[in-house]
């Protein structure tokens, strides 16, 4: 299942963070990410290493459960990442992974997100954290 992203949520390129939403449902919503040479500027951060940034990598993970809310029409207007409460990591993403977002619905409300995810590669856990969104505008 492929959506026009930007039509789900306010960010651009470079700062659009997800390619795909698979799959959305009020507990669950799955998508997608592959980091390529479109995103050359972050690999500043590891030269050497190839690595995306892991503050990249939650955004990506929010940028995708706030696409599935938006396509679930359960909240309307813009809402903005206010606060990480935790964030684990347990290896790297280099540029060419295709990185799996398994986001779980926490709260939904026409004024706050909350939601937890787990970032894979193929079948390996490379992240899991939690976040709150606020409404904007």
């Amino acid at each position: 299942m492929v959506q026009n992203i930007e039509s789900l949520i306010p960010h651009r390129a470079p700062f659009l963070f997800v390619d795909e939403i698979a799959s959305y449902t009020k507990e669950t919503i799955i998508g997608f990410k592959t980091f390529d040479d479109n995103d050359y500027w972050l690999k500043g951060s590891f030269p050497d290493l190839d690595y995306i940034p892991g503050t990249i990598l939650i955004e990506s993970m929010a940028q995708c459960g706030g696409a599935g809310v938006k396509l679930l029409g359960v909240t309307d207007g813009i809402f903005g990442l206010v606060s990480i409460e935790s964030a684990e990591f347990f290896a790297g993403a280099k540029f060419g992974d295709k990185i799996k977002f398994v986001v779980e619905n926490l709260r939904l409300s026409e004024k706050i997100i909350k939601q937890q995810g787990t970032a894979y590669i193929e079948d390996t856990a490379i992240l899991k954290a939690s976040w709150m969104c606020v409404k904007i505008s």
